[in-house]
């Protein structure tokens, strides 16, 4: 680790309490993790009856992302100031309703304001909130905490997948979205109402080692960050939103894996080895660095992106290879906050990491509508596959050719 635990804020606090507090934001981000991870199994029906072209309608999966991520820095500051639980309470009420009111949506437009709108600003509120909440309460073991509760996030949705897949089959997508949204925004509520500010908050915040937004944005190292967490996001995000169009073009839609469907299956064991991988690497960060770890897992993913695209017919490496991605996707919610938080201190580290968390909404863009447009333009995932197992390569070389030395330059300097 790059700060030692001399310079840590002290928990003057039972160690009881802030598992707790640990339990109760993973459950809020279970609560708002089907929106993004489900929505593949929405397009087809959502097309379909809405009359509208791919590319048309992945332009709300990017809204929800962009609109979860933009407003970060500012959700950040509204829960440093208000606290957890009104504005992450709110956030997960908001992400709730936000399928309940796109059950009701009967255009494009209609859907990108509820879907996209209202449920990636609540989702934004919850993810950010919690994430900075975390890494406060656990300032000795940062990468571990933030990888726990983003392991909700990337987790949830694995009770959810079978579950809303046969609902769409019985009641179709509008009585789904209904019924899923009011639970969701329930549970949301319910676990939001027992969070706690950790104690180095407020005044004692102003103790605290760090530096402002401000000091941050304008170093070199935040910007490199960004821009690898935007390539990383680019490459997820692309699979996360497309995986059911191009499971089709495969031939895998309607194949069986152990007497299961696949795609539902896939998605299913994506959900898990997407969570796992977040306290997993942030642990192994914990204990060999940051930049080496990313530089492990960001690897990963490329190789096992390229196994999955020369493999694309097999129904079973299908499923286990989605598996394995993810795997090497899902860690960057770990291990980029805590790397933030080790290089620019946690004062201000909701905002810092809001800022941060606005490359996972640009990187919906390019993994959305951008993915959707280049496959309409090649007429071949081939070549989208090709732009993320690059991105991923690339990103994996810069955390220890670029990043590691930058990164120790600054805080020799700091």
């Amino acid at each position: 680790m790059t700060e030692t635990t001399a310079s840590l804020p002290t928990i003057s606090t039972t160690a009881a309490t802030r598992w707790v507090q640990l339990g109760l934001g993973l459950v809020c981000m279970m609560a708002i993790s089907s929106p993004q991870y489900v929505w593949t199994l929405f397009t087809k029906p959502l097309g379909t009856a809405l009359g509208v072209t791919p590319a048309s309608l992945q332009v709300t999966f990017s809204l929800l992302i962009v609109l979860q991520t933009f407003f970060s820095p500012f959700q950040g500051w509204l829960v440093d100031k208000f606290g957890p639980k009104l504005l992450i309470g709110a956030g997960g009420v908001l992400s709730g309703l936000s399928w309940v009111l796109a059950s009701y949506a009967s255009s494009l437009t209609m859907l990108y304001l509820t879907y996209g709108l209202v449920g990636g600003l609540g989702t934004g509120i919850v993810y950010v909130g919690v994430v900075g909440q975390m890494v406060g309460w656990f300032p000795d073991r940062r990468g571990f905490a933030a990888g726990v509760v983003a392991a909700g996030y990337g987790m949830g949705a694995i009770v959810t997948t079978f579950p809303i897949t046969n609902s769409l089959a019985a009641v179709g997508y509008q009585m789904t979205l209904l019924q899923y949204g009011a639970i969701f925004a329930l549970v949301g509520l319910i676990a939001a109402l027992g969070l706690k500010p950790p104690p180095a908050s407020g005044a004692m915040m102003a103790d605290a080692p760090g530096v402002s937004t401000g000091v941050m944005l304008r170093s070199p190292v935040f910007w490199l960050m960004f821009v690898m967490m935007t390539m990383m996001s680019t490459s997820g995000l692309m699979v996360t939103s497309q995986m059911a169009a191009f499971a089709g073009e495969f031939g895998i839609t309607k194949a069986l894996v152990w007497g299961l469907a696949a795609l539902p299956l896939a998605l299913t064991i994506d959900r898990f080895t997407n969570g796992l991988t977040r306290p997993f690497f942030g642990w192994v960060s914990d204990h060999i660095g940051r930049e080496n770890t990313m530089c492990l897992a960001f690897a990963l993913e490329g190789v096992a992106m390229a196994l999955w695209l020369a493999s694309r017919g097999d129904p079973l490496l299908f499923v286990l290879l989605s598996g394995v991605v993810f795997f090497g996707w899902g860690e960057i919610f770990s291990l980029f906050p805590s790397t933030l938080t080790d290089t620019f201190g946690t004062r201000n580290a909701t905002r810092n990491y809001g800022c941060l968390y606005m490359a996972q909404g640009i990187g919906a863009i390019f993994g959305g509508p951008m993915a959707s447009l280049l496959h309409e333009a090649t007429g071949t995932w081939t070549s989208v596959f090709g732009v993320a197992i690059t991105a991923d390569l690339l990103t994996a070389l810069l955390a220890i050719a670029a990043l590691k030395p930058l990164r120790a330059r600054y805080l020799r300097a700091n």
